[in-house]
């Protein structure tokens, strides 16, 4: 062969060579850092969640998995930068309901539509809200709270985790339903909610159990029930709000893992089943139990009715109550 053949066929070699590239990356996902973004501060429960599947799912896939927090705009801010991400495998997101029900509505101008710029993935755990309220309150029981709110219209106040969260639309469906009148008293994180409780400032709420369980068990203030569907097999004593006479209040507060709309299948599978296997090991039920967490490992199908649900429950609480932010 003389040269100019020679180098004609080493360029042609290359040539082919560097188109074959692309598909060689795709067949090799993951070769570069995953990222795991949280739309909460750092020590929320989404965060804790994040840290533990990114240790687990890292060694795994060989990768460094990063979690980046993104707090703000009850969850929209990190939500939102999930949905804008490119979908190339190499993002995901963990979130709760809101971000992708309730706020739909609280929100006119959402910057992202989780329908449309969302995969869905799965359910990791969910933990329940329990009704508390003061021991000052003088009440045993949801039947006595019920009769107070009743008997003191407008007296009591109540806290939530913010203007539209979960607890507040929790509680803002009870009062309703009784057909009673309570103030309600938004605060920034589930503790500063219960602390307005212990302090007198606030009566009552419907908070996290990973929140209030430690006072309740020292009885600083009393747990009347649950706000889910079935009674929580972390709190088997407690009965539902539905047991109690307030039916249709389900305020189980989830986490689970979305990524840009059309990341590629395989990333996506992987992925989730690699969160799936976590949560099925026993130790990590150990460790979830000790946060007052149970874990679901749901599908994207499951995952996507649990959020058309709290769609469903929520939207009328929100529209009655004129409860809305104006971006």
């Amino acid at each position: 062969m003389n040269l100019s053949r020679l180098f004609g066929a080493l360029v042609l070699l290359c040539a082919g060579g560097l188109a074959a590239l692309p598909v060689q990356a795709a067949d090799a996902w993951p070769d570069k850092p995953i990222r795991i973004i949280v739309p909460f501060g750092p020590g929320s429960t989404p965060d804790t969640m994040a840290r533990m599947v990114a240790d687990h799912v890292g060694p795994r896939l060989g990768v460094a998995v990063v979690v980046e927090n993104k707090a703000g705009a009850g969850g929209n801010i990190g939500t939102g930068a999930v949905a804008k991400a490119a979908p190339d495998g190499y993002t995901f997101g963990i979130t709760i309901s809101g971000p992708l029900a309730a706020n739909t509505i609280l929100f006119p101008n959402l910057p992202y539509d989780p329908r449309k710029e969302l995969d869905f993935l799965t359910i990791a755990a969910q933990q329940p809200s329990v009704l508390v309220v003061s021991p000052q309150l003088g009440v045993k029981d949801v039947a006595g709270l019920l009769k107070a709110l009743r008997d003191h219209p407008g007296e009591y106040n109540y806290s939530s985790m913010g203007v539209g969260s979960i607890s507040h639309l929790a509680m803002a469906a009870l009062v309703a339903q009784n057909g009673s009148d309570a103030v309600h008293v938004p605060y920034a994180t589930s503790v500063k909610a219960l602390t307005a409780i212990l302090s007198g400032e606030t009566q009552m709420g419907i908070l996290p159990a990973a929140t209030v369980m430690e006072q309740a068990r020292a009885g600083k203030i009393l747990a009347l029930a649950v706000a889910t569907g079935k009674r929580s097999s972390l709190l088997p004593d407690l009965p539902t709000l539905a047991e109690s006479g307030v039916p249709g209040i389900e305020a189980d507060a989830w986490m689970g893992f979305v990524a840009p709309r059309g990341t590629p299948k395989a990333a996506e599978d992987r992925f989730t089943a690699e969160v799936v296997a976590l949560m099925k090991d026993p130790e990590t039920v150990r460790q979830l139990a000790k946060l007052h967490e149970e874990p679901v490992a749901s599908t994207p199908e499951q995952m996507r009715a649990v959020v058309q649900g709290d769609l469903d429950r929520w939207k009328p609480v929100i529209e009655a109550n004129g409860i809305h932010f104006d971006n």
